[in-house]
């Protein structure tokens, strides 16, 4: 079996290493200290299991498995986590096994009994594990996202919500608007709508969410269509619906 320890703590990442050396039939092909690094490493050794952090700057484990859930390269997963336990019950069925820091090496030894168990199990087909966006929801208990990630290639973007301007409905994909850049990510806008701050971000209209913080006003013509107009002049149309909802916000200010 092939690992990966993806932690940004090195003490905690020797912790899983000092483990893992009484099991000879576990390699260990690399460490990684961040989000970035883990995506590399996937895809230069194609790992079987991965004992991962969820809780890292840049990016988190939700948002690694995330990005590597868009390439199809998902590996068997081990949360190994200071998360609370309320947290982890959300998802914790989802994964192989999740660790909560500090743990014993019998409880290490369990997790990785049931990954191996997982891995005889194969060719047989696993089970559908849990999209990490909706894992990451479970365990933030309805407090709103505060970044997307986006993966083009090789490039991953990070957006901070104070920076997006606006989202679009593209098919099965969503277009972000940040910083005069347009990127695609692979959601829906309602998925991604029920994960926003609905005080900041505000459906108006089928295809569009607006930052409140971009709007400047509300034109409307002679044949009451109306436009949201934006602090950089960009006009998206507001429907019924949307104008209905702008103004419960208004008169509820």
């Amino acid at each position: 079996m092939k690992a990966l320890i993806i932690d940004d703590e090195d003490l905690a990442r020797a912790v899983v290493r000092e483990h893992l050396a009484a099991h000879p039939d576990v390699e260990v092909a690399a460490e990684c200290a961040n989000g970035f690094e883990a995506l590399k490493a996937v895809a230069q050794h194609q790992p079987d299991l991965i004992f991962l952090d969820i809780q890292m700057p840049k990016l988190d484990g939700f948002e690694v498995l995330e990005l590597l859930e868009a390439e199809g390269k998902r590996p068997a997963v081990v949360f190994v986590t200071a998360y609370d336990q309320h947290a982890l019950r959300a998802f914790e069925a989802h994964a192989v096994d999740y660790l909560l820091k500090p743990f014993s090496k019998e409880r290490f030894d369990a997790a990785l009994a049931k990954a191996r168990a997982i891995q005889a199990a194969q060719p047989a087909p696993p089970s559908t594990p849990v999209p990490a966006a909706e894992l990451a929801a479970s365990a933030r208990q309805g407090r709103p996202l505060e970044r997307i990630v986006v993966k083009d290639g090789p490039k991953v973007t990070v957006v901070h919500l104070d920076r997006l301007d606006w989202v679009q409905a593209q098919d099965d994909y969503v277009l972000l608007r940040t910083e005069g850049k347009n990127l695609l990510k692979q959601q829906t806008l309602a998925s991604l709508e029920g994960q926003l701050d609905p005080a900041r971000f505000i459906r108006i209209h089928r295809s569009y969410i607006l930052n409140l913080d971009r709007l400047v006003r509300v034109e409307q013509d002679t044949r009451e269509h109306r436009d949201a107009i934006l602090r950089d002049g960009a006009r998206l149309p507001v429907s019924r619906a949307g104008y209905q909802r702008l103004r419960e916000l208004w008169e509820g200010a």
